[in-house]
C-alpha cells in the first residue's frame, strides 16, 4: 500500500501529469471560492435567524443545545471563507476527481501497466454523478459532526474518519469502474472494505495538508488505480497458439 502511495505521489509531479495538475488546481480554486462563500452565508443566516426557526420547529426543550450550536456556527461564520475552504476541501476534491478521472488513470496505466488491457473511459455523466453524490454526502456528514468540533477534538476525529471512508470509497470505485460495471465495482469495494478504508486514511492525511491538498484528485485517483490493480490480482496470461509442425511433402 505504501509503495502504491509513493508511486502515485511521484507520478503526479511528472511532466506528463503537470498539465492535468494545473487544470485540477484551477478548478478546485474556483469551487473553493464559490462553495466557501455560499457556506459562509448559510452559517451567517443560521447564527442570526436559524436558531429561532429551529426552536419553533423542535420546541422550547431544545433551546439550550440550539443556543450552543448557534454559538459554534457564529464562530464558524466569523472565520468565513477560510473555514469554508478547509471544511469543503474533501467535497471539492470529489467533484474535481470526477472530471479528471480518466486523464489520470490513463497516464498511470500507460506508465506502470503497459502490457495490460487499458481501462474504458467512464461516461462523463456517470463520473459526475458519483462525484456530486460523494460531495453531498461529505457535506452532510461534516455538518452532523460540526457540533462536536470543540468537544475534546471529537469532531476533528470524526472528520478524519469520515473523509477516509468517503474519499477511499469514491476513488476506488472510480478506478474500478474503468474495468467493471458500477455494481461490480461497488461489490469489490465492499469485499475489500478494510483495505479500501486503510487506503482512504492515506488520502485523508493528504487532503488535510493545506495547499498540497489541491493535488488530492490526482494523488487519490493514481493511488487507487494501483490499489485496484493489486486487489484484482495478476492479469491472466496470454497463451500463444502452438505452431503446428510442418509435414514435409512426400
Amino acid at each position: 500500500m505504501l509503495n502504491a502511495a509513493v508511486k502515485a505521489l511521484s507520478q503526479i509531479l511528472s511532466p506528463p501529469m503537470r498539465a492535468i495538475l494545473w487544470r485540477a488546481i484551477g478548478l478546485a480554486l474556483v469551487l473553493v471560492a464559490v462553495l466557501a462563500t455560499g457556506l459562509q452565508r448559510l452559517l451567517s443566516w443560521f447564527a442570526a435567524s436559524g436558531e429561532s426557526w429551529a426552536e419553533a420547529m423542535l420546541g422550547p426543550g431544545f433551546h439550550t443545545p440550539l443556543s450552543i450550536l448557534a454559538w459554534i456556527v457564529s464562530i464558524a461564520a466569523g472565520l468565513g471563507v477560510v473555514f469554508g475552504a478547509v471544511f469543503l476541501m474533501p467535497a471539492i476534491t470529489s467533484l474535481v476527481a470526477s472530471v479528471f478521472v480518466d486523464d489520470v488513470a490513463d497516464h498511470v496505466e500507460r506508465e506502470h501497466y503497459p502490457a495490460e488491457q487499458p481501462g474504458t473511459a467512464l461516461p462523463v455523466g456517470l463520473a459526475m454523478i458519483e462525484g456530486v453524490k460523494t460531495a453531498a454526502l461529505t457535506i452532510l456528514v461534516y455538518l452532523a459532526a460540526l457540533p462536536f468540533v470543540f468537544v475534546a477534538g471529537a469532531g476533528f476525529i470524526a472528520f478524519f474518519i469520515a473523509t477516509a471512508w468517503l474519499l477511499g470509497r469514491e476513488y476506488f470505485e472510480l478506478a474500478a469502474m474503468r474495468f467493471r460495471t458500477p455494481a461490480a465495482a461497488k461489490a469489490m469495494r465492499k469485499h475489500n472494505a478494510a483495505t479500501v478504508f486503510a487506503a482512504g486514511l492515506i488520502i485523508a492525511a493528504f487532503v488535510s495538508i493545506p495547499i498540497v491538498n489541491l493535488a488530492t484528485p490526482l494523488f487519490g485517483m493514481a493511488f487507487m488505480v494501483h490499489m485496484h490493480k493489486r486487489l484484482s490480482g495478476p492479469p491472466p496470461q496470454r497463451i500463444e497458439p502452438s505452431r503446428k509442425a510442418r509435414v514435409p511433402a512426400a
